[in-house]
Order: C-alpha cells, then sequence, then structure tokens
C-alpha cells in the first residue's frame, strides 16, 4: 500500500514543471510565428490599398476592399506566359536534378572504391564553391552553345543541383538493406532493373524531400533568370516581380499584388508537401 500510495507523488509533483515549460515554449513560439508573419501580413494587406492609403497606413487594414491592383496586374502582366516559363523550369531541372542525384547516389554506394571516394570530395568542393563566383564563366559558357536567353539553357544551369540531391540521397541509401539488391542480383535483374524496381521505391521518402526543397528553390530564384534571360517572352513569374520596380519610382501596391500571385503557388505546394520533407529527413535518420 505504501509502494501505491507513494506512486502518484512524482506525477503530481512533475505537472506544475511541465505545465510551466509547455506555456512558455507555447508563448516564444507564438513571438517568433508572429514576427514571421508580420511581413507577409504587410505585403497581403497592402494589395488591397490604392498608393496613397498604403503610404499613410502601411499596417492598418485596408478601409475598403480594393481590388484594381488585381484587376490592373492581371491587365497588364503576361501573367500566364511567365507561369507556364516557370513551371517549365522548375519540373524539367527538379527532375533531371533528382534523375542524375540518385544516380550518383545509387554508383556511389553500391560501388564503394578509392576512385568513388576521390570523386565524392571533389564533388563537396564543388558544391561549396558560390554560385555567383561561376557567372561569368557559365554565360559565356551557354553563348558558347548558343542557349543563352533559353529555357534550356537555364535547366542545364540548374542541373548543377544534382550535388545537392546526391548528399541527401547518399545518405539515405546507406540505411536500406542491401540484402534485398544482392537477392534481386542472384534472381539475375540488371543494374538498371535494379536501380528503378527496388532502389528508388525504396528512397521515395528522400526523393520527395529533395524535390521540395529543389522545387522552392529553382521557383523562387532571381539570380539567374536575371543573368542569363534576356527577352520579355522568356521571364520568369520572380522576373515579372521585378519589372515592377521602376528607375525612379515604384507602384508599389502592384509591386506587392504580383510578391503575392508569385509566392502563392509554391507556398500551396509546401504546406502540401512538408510533412513530407520531415517523414524523408527523419526515415533516413532511423532507418538501420
Amino acid at each position: 500500500m505504501s509502494t501505491a500510495a507513494g506512486a502518484p507523488a512524482a506525477p503530481r509533483a512533475s505537472r506544475p514543471r511541465q505545465g510551466v515549460e509547455y506555456w512558455v515554449r507555447t508563448a516564444v513560439m507564438a513571438v517568433l510565428a508572429a514576427l514571421v508573419a508580420v511581413p507577409l501580413y504587410y505585403v497581403v494587406v497592402n494589395t488591397f490599398k490604392t498608393q496613397a492609403e498604403m503610404s499613410s497606413s502601411p499596417l492598418a487594414l485596408p478601409s475598403r476592399l480594393y481590388l484594381d491592383n488585381y484587376v490592373e496586374v492581371f491587365g497588364t502582366v503576361p501573367l500566364v506566359a511567365s507561369f507556364a516559363n516557370t513551371l517549365v523550369i522548375t519540373v524539367a531541372s527538379v527532375a533531371v536534378m533528382l534523375l542524375v542525384g540518385a544516380m550518383a547516389a545509387y554508383t556511389m554506394v553500391v560501388r564503394s572504391s578509392r576512385f568513388n571516394t576521390v570523386l565524392g570530395l571533389c564533388l563537396l568542393a564543388a558544391f561549396v564553391i558560390p554560385g555567383q563566383s561561376t557567372l561569368i564563366p557559365l554565360y559565356r559558357f551557354l553563348v558558347g552553345i548558343g542557349l543563352i536567353d533559353t529555357l534550356t539553357g537555364l535547366v542545364l544551369l540548374y542541373s548543377a543541383g544534382s550535388i545537392f540531391c546526391y548528399f541527401l540521397i547518399q545518405g539515405y541509401m546507406r540505411t536500406l538493406p542491401f540484402e534485398i539488391i544482392e537477392a534481386a542480383r542472384i534472381d539475375g535483374a540488371g543494374p538498371w532493373q535494379i536501380f528503378w524496381r527496388i532502389v528508388l521505391p525504396l528512397v521515395r521518402p528522400i526523393l520527395i524531400t529533395v524535390g521540395v526543397f529543389q522545387t522552392m528553390w529553382v521557383w523562387n530564384d532571381f539570380i539567374t533568370p536575371n543573368v542569363f534571360l534576356t527577352s520579355s517572352a522568356n521571364r520568369t513569374i520572380v522576373l515579372q516581380v521585378y519589372s515592377a520596380v521602376g528607375q525612379f519610382s515604384t507602384d508599389w501596391p502592384s509591386f506587392m499584388t504580383l510578391s503575392v500571385l508569385a509566392i502563392a503557388p509554391v507556398v500551396v505546394f509546401f504546406v502540401f508537401t512538408q510533412r513530407h520533407i520531415v517523414a524523408g529527413l527523419i526515415g533516413g535518420a532511423v532507418k538501420g
């Protein structure tokens, strides 16, 4: 009886501390979330204001629902073409990066050798080089092969992101049960069959995770399209946002309206795929 009577004492003593810690964490996270949400609130609210109202009260709610900014943007900016260009570049680039990264990771993991180790170190060295330092050589390279100011040239440039995919996918692949691969080899399956039918389905969580990261990077990237795309017909949606900035003055409501339209698809995409990011990263960490 003394044991049974004493057992609840510890939980009763710890509950107040757990409660305080919980509310403190909640309060801190609420403050941080509010700080992060303020810029988004500022941008979205001002899309429903006139230039004068925005200047006078930028953080206040609009006095009325003013939709002329959206009407003007849809009427003057080729949004459909810009979204189509961005979608083509993003889908093609991410597909190439995932394919090349997965194939490289599979080769490095399955065929471990001194050469592969040295090659992996070279890839790591290339990964840490700032992309801005290579813009001029890359520009001259695309001019030489006739792919400057083309969507294909931009996809070719983004394919360098395969190095990032390779590092994440390789770490996940090392946790796989390679007895399955050995069994497939014994059954007569070739390297391509093993890769497509066994390995890729097993690493699907990390492929989704890396795909989300790279999709958000390519969609939101500004520097690369701004340097390598010159014609208005090939502009991405981010470049259309930048085109609203004038040399001497800026129509800020239109600029913010374009910004909202540009980030809305990627925000929706992230909301629906964020659980795959956590699942992919945690899965690679706890397997094996």
